[in-house]
């Protein structure tokens, strides 16, 4: 697939149109829709036309405002486009009134030039890593139908992964961007929680939630990370000899799958034969995660405060895995919600000093493959599995870190380069300098 920089490249040169793009963009879509594809919720065809000519006229006249600028793009269900119903992968909110206005994160997409190609499928309100939706079907892994693609932006994910669009808008609460983007073989970035607006967005847990790219490489997201937040960060890749990388087994490593763990292993070993050091460390407190969050932890209690009225008249049009989740929030005191912040803000300070002298931090953005279908079909299975599966991504937010998940080269498996609040920029650099040597 090629890259935003690639694609802007070939516009400059005449060798392309953004109409063309777009154009294929929705052949694409409509060959894998008629296929049975669940990836998009709504395509706005001749909305996105009608955008990418005049995207050609402008930079016929010498205006091309960013480097995304007329390359088709996806959005999450989760973000409102001014005149489109902003359903969350929901039933629920299906009867709800067009948005007025784009989210904060759409309208700067649109003032970049990018041509908003329509809503792509997710797990209903973004409460689940593993991407299944009853009410629209489940998006599937590009390389093998019959496995999730990821949650909670599934349909986010295979839009990139089978051409469908350059990039999508993604949210991660859990690792909703981190973990479609390795089972879908791309590049996903989860900033530092709050660095992009959320506004205009249906929230999952105002502690928690981030909003980011998925995309097909690390500049892709530096790109879109710059549009997004407003912020230009120095992302240029670091020289990878002398990176120091730390890698703990603690936690995230328990019952990882054993081709998961090659496929790690492979890849630090090709990034010490290229002079990074990778430093092992200790993190028993990671241990304690489960414990801390036995009662559902932010998301619940959070998820619990937003739908409860909503819940209350729509039971019957929840997916009843996500009304479950929801429903322990309920339970929750303020007692121990308060205790919930105590609790993260020790781990936070363990974490700055366990990685005080750190690069990045890097583990498997996911301990097992993407888990298929047909064994997620019982209540015990779906929940153990999506337990699992969102365990490793989910440290980073409970930490309120940054994190790059990068293809490694194995269909399904990515290698996340992690670090703490605010290193935004470090992590970037650091990924852009691992992303070279996974090939």
């Amino acid at each position: 697939m090629q890259t935003i920089k690639q694609l802007q490249g070939d516009l400059q040169a005449g060798r392309t149109t953004s109409e063309k793009l777009v154009e294929q963009a929705l052949a694409a879509i409509a060959s894998y829709r008629q296929a049975g594809g669940a990836a998009y919720l709504h395509v706005d065809a001749e909305a996105a036309l009608q955008a990418a000519r005049a995207s050609d006229a402008a930079r016929r006249a010498g205006n091309a405002p960013s480097p995304i600028a007329g390359l088709p793009v996806s959005i999450k269900d989760l973000f409102d486009v001014r005149g489109q119903v902003t359903a969350a992968g929901s039933r629920a909110l299906a009867s709800s009134a067009p948005a007025a206005e784009d989210a904060v994160a759409v309208a700067r997409l649109r003032a970049a030039g990018a041509v908003l190609l329509g809503r792509t499928n997710m797990s209903e309100f973004a409460f689940s890593g593993l991407g299944l939706n009853p009410h629209h079907g489940t998006p599937r892994a590009p390389f093998d139908e019959a496995r999730v693609a990821g949650g909670s932006t599934s349909g986010g994910a295979v839009s990139v992964a089978k051409g469908m669009a350059v990039a999508t808008l993604g949210t991660d609460t859990g690792g909703s961007i981190r973990i479609p983007a390795a089972f879908c073989g791309l590049t996903g970035f989860k900033p530092t929680s709050h660095r992009v607006s959320l506004r205009g967005a249906v929230p999952l847990s105002r502690t928690l939630d981030s909003a980011g790219p998925l995309a097909n490489s690390v500049d892709c997201c530096v790109i879109l990370d710059r549009i997004l937040s407003g912020a230009v960060l120095d992302a240029r890749p670091a020289s990878l000899k002398g990176l120091r990388l730390y890698v703990t087994r603690d936690f995230v490593f328990d019952g990882i799958d054993p081709a998961v763990a090659a496929a790690f292993e492979s890849a630090l070993s090709r990034l010490s034969a290229r002079g990074a050091q990778i430093v092992p460390f200790d993190f028993p407190e990671l241990q304690q995660l489960p414990t801390i969050n036995s009662g559902g932890g932010f998301t619940a209690a959070e998820a619990w405060h937003w739908h409860r009225d909503l819940l209350a008249a729509k039971a019957q049009e929840y997916d009843p895995l996500v009304a479950m989740r929801i429903r322990r929030g309920e339970k929750q005191s303020a007692a121990d919600y308060i205790t919930l912040i105590d609790h993260r803000a020790r781990l936070m300070a363990a974490a700055a000093e366990r990685l005080r002298d750190a690069d990045a931090w890097l583990m498997p953005t996911v301990a097992v493959l993407p888990p298929r279908v047909e064994d997620l079909q019982t209540e015990e299975a779906f929940f153990a599995t999506n337990a699992l599966v969102l365990r490793n991504t989910s440290v980073i937010n409970f930490l309120d870190g940054c994190g790059v998940s990068l293809p490694t080269g194995q269909p399904g498996i990515g290698l996340a380069v992690c670090g703490l609040q605010g290193t935004d920029a470090r992590i970037l650099q650091v990924a852009g300098a691992v992303e070279p040597a996974l090939g």
